[in-house]
């Protein structure tokens, strides 16, 4: 019988990891290799398709065809659509017969197995073993929600970037599902492939730069309020904090790059303040993966907040990181289960801040694993409840002024963990009152900030 891989991925980044995977030999030979792409953003129509971005043409040799999920479902969004479970078998001969897949054994290598479009994908071909790879520090947190055990029970591994060496995954640990890496070397060659015809690159850098040339900071922009995490002026405030703490390190030449899902965004009152720092700003409005221009741009020094690409900098093109704004992001993060509670720990764990008083040397991988267990626990306690014991000794030994951040009272309090509220004070978080002057208190404290 005929073996065919179906490989989905919904960005340029995913696809290099995949690529980065195939040259490793981590997948098993087959008889074909599809490329399954699927545009997410929120009004496709309004964004270029994956296979349009340059770059893409150098990654497409590693597939033997390319198809696209938007087309197949439209006109529904890959977000929001899924089979009902009456329907499945339809979909699967319509697919089988539209894809050209006949009676092949389906293998699927799938991102983000938490929602859809992988969901669904995963449940139109039920038999089919499944990979799941991850290109971010989420793989680092545990599932996100509650998975159905015909999905979770397929999954053989879970494929990451070793993006901090030694730390192993939580994701689908409640099934036991092993982890692998891919090899950093072989990521790195596929970003180099899309490095090489960035051709519009060459106004911001020369091919071959003087020696002499202005060292550049490059800053990655966030999309914090567009999943209403902060406003609009705070998201800009914390970009300021990036100009101005770059500034401050002697940094006269500074690149900021959007986030690629971010709504578009005046940049005038970055231009301002760079301006009035004397420093040149340079906006890329254009969507490009942060490694090309580590590769491009070869910058002095890369600040974020927690995206995933300050761990790829920092891990694997060994440029020097600092984060700023991680503090505020683990007091805003609601409900405490967010996804993006590990990522944003780790950033803040891990790196070092942009901005004076500089801390204490950042935490080894294995003070890390250990807090993050703790953390896994308590965001998600019913689907690993083995980590108790783990969130239970880390909490009793570690809590001190700087790792309370990565916890909420009331959440300990509500499991029962070190660190809880004293019994007699229990009756505090279901007191009305004590709650409506807790919320004055903390908004007085943000409008000081």
């Amino acid at each position: 019988m005929r073996t065919t891989q179906i490989f989905a991925a919904s960005t340029l980044y995913g696809v290099a990891t995949l690529v980065a995977a195939l040259d490793s030999d981590c997948f098993a030979p087959a008889d074909r290799r599809l490329l399954l792409l699927s545009n997410n953003a929120p009004v496709p129509e309004t964004s270029a398709p994956l296979d349009t971005l340059p770059g893409f043409a150098a990654l497409r040799g590693r597939f033997d065809g390319v198809l696209s999920w938007n087309d197949t479902i439209a006109p529904f969004h890959p977000g929001g659509w899924s089979p009902r479970p009456d329907d499945v078998p339809l979909w699967e001969r319509q697919l089988r017969a539209v894809w050209g897949l006949g009676d092949d054994r389906i293998e699927l290598a799938l991102e983000s197995i938490q929602v859809n479009p992988a969901q669904a994908v995963a449940q139109l071909f039920p038999d089919a073993p499944l990979t799941v790879y991850a290109d971010g520090l989420m793989t680092y947190g545990p599932t996100r929600n509650k998975l159905d055990p015909l999905i979770g029970s397929r999954v053989r591994r879970v494929l990451h970037l070793d993006l901090v060496p030694g730390l192993r995954p939580l994701l689908l640990g409640e099934f036991g599902v092993p982890s692998e890496t891919v090899p950093t070397a072989a990521f790195v060659r596929s970003v180099s492939e899309l490095a090489e015809v960035e051709e519009e690159l060459n106004d911001l850098v020369p091919p071959n730069p003087s020696a002499h040339d202005e060292p550049v900071a490059l800053l990655l922009g966030q999309y914090l309020s567009a999943l209403a995490i902060l406003t609009a002026a705070e998201e800009e405030e914390l970009h300021l904090r990036m100009v101005r703490g770059a500034a401050a390190r002697g940094h006269r030449r500074i690149v900021f790059k959007p986030h690629p899902s971010a709504p578009p965004a005046s940049a005038h009152a970055l231009a301002e303040a760079a301006a009035d720092l004397g420093v040149q700003l340079t906006v890329l409005e254009r969507p490009l993966l942060a490694e090309v221009l580590y590769e491009r741009l070869a910058p002095a020094l890369v600040v974020g907040c927690f995206s995933t690409a300050l761990l790829t900098a920092s891990a694997f093109y060994k440029i020097p990181v600092a984060r700023v704004g991680t503090e505020l992001l683990l007091d805003r993060l609601a409900p405490y289960q967010n996804s993006n509670r590990v990522p944003v720990t780790i950033a803040d764990a891990l790196l070092p801040p942009l901005e004076p008083p500089l801390e204490a040397d950042p935490s080894p991988a294995g003070d890390l694993a250990e807090l993050l267990d703790a953390v896994g626990y308590a965001m998600q306690p019913e689907l690993r409840p083995e980590l108790r014991g783990a969130a239970e000794r880390y909490l009793s030994t570690s809590l001190d002024a700087r790792t309370w951040r990565y916890f909420k009272r009331r959440r300990l309090t509500a499991l029962a963990l070190p660190g809880a509220l004293p019994a007699q004070l229990g009756f505090i978080p279901r007191n009305a009152t004590v709650r409506r002057m807790a919320r004055r208190a903390r908004s007085l404290t943000r409008r000081t900030r």
